[in-house]
């Protein structure tokens, strides 16, 4: 049984070290050594949302993300990615903080195990939105692939194209291009695909449930708990 869960980085660190040993190994296989999303400065922040994908029955990790807040002082992995690229990201993200709060859905990776199954763009990024209406951000950043660019529009996010040459950089290595993508309102949401946004609300109306997904591999059940526990003290109630 696959389940996946959203919990505050500081409150399981060996969920945290699961999800950190899987996505070094994905990245290696990959060629890709350096980034900077592979920072664990998050793991003491509890303003960082950890999004596990887990085989409930082996304990094992199959996927996961995180949705970083801009808070406790430590810059989002897209500030410290792009500002040697463009310095203006380092404005953006601060207008956007100071504009209700914002965050980046960084960190996304799956196992070869569920690939093909939508969960490692579709389904985790789905979830990224539907958790903001739990937290004090109206904001989220993204810094994509080319296969993830989809996911991004399908959920609202729209290309940054004021930054880089029309949004795009070469990074994390110079044979790779990354697109920074802004979902500029999670509550309306009125960029996302109207079937992605019924989703969405979906999810955020009930957190805990069951459900039947397909991807381009079939169909398969999916447990989700993605209701944050632990978030009632100061400077992370949702405003």
């Amino acid at each position: 049984m696959i389940g996946i869960r959203v919990f505050r980085a500081t409150d399981d660190p060996d969920a945290c070290q699961k999800y950190i040993d899987g996505h070094r190994r994905i990245l290696e296989i990959h060629g890709v050594t350096k980034i900077t999303s592979y920072k664990h400065d998050w793991l003491e922040d509890p303003h960082t949302m950890i999004i596990l994908v887990e085989d409930k029955e082996q304990g094992r990790v199959l996927g996961g993300a995180r949705l970083q807040l801009k808070r406790s002082g430590i810059s989002l992995p897209i500030e410290l990615a792009l500002f040697k690229y463009d310095s203006k990201i380092l404005d953006m993200v601060q207008e956007a903080e100071l504009n209700g709060g914002t965050s980046e859905l960084c960190g996304l990776w799956n196992s070869m195990e569920v690939a093909g199954m939508g969960i490692g763009s579709y389904i985790l990024s789905r979830i990224g939105a539907a958790i903001s209406s739990q937290l004090p951000i109206t904001s989220i950043f993204v810094l994509c692939s080319p296969v993830t660019v989809r996911m991004g529009r399908r959920v609202g996010a729209v290309v940054e194209r004021t930054l880089g040459n029309n949004g795009l950089f070469y990074y994390p290595k110079d044979d790779l291009i990354a697109t920074a993508m802004i979902l500029a309102d999670c509550d309306t949401l009125v960029n996302a695909d109207a079937s992605e946004r019924e989703l969405i609300y979906d999810l955020r109306a009930t957190p805990i449930q069951k459900r039947v997904e397909r991807g381009p591999k079939g169909q398969f059940e999916l447990n989700y708990d993605i209701l944050i526990r632990r978030l009632d003290y100061n400077g992370v109630d949702k405003k």
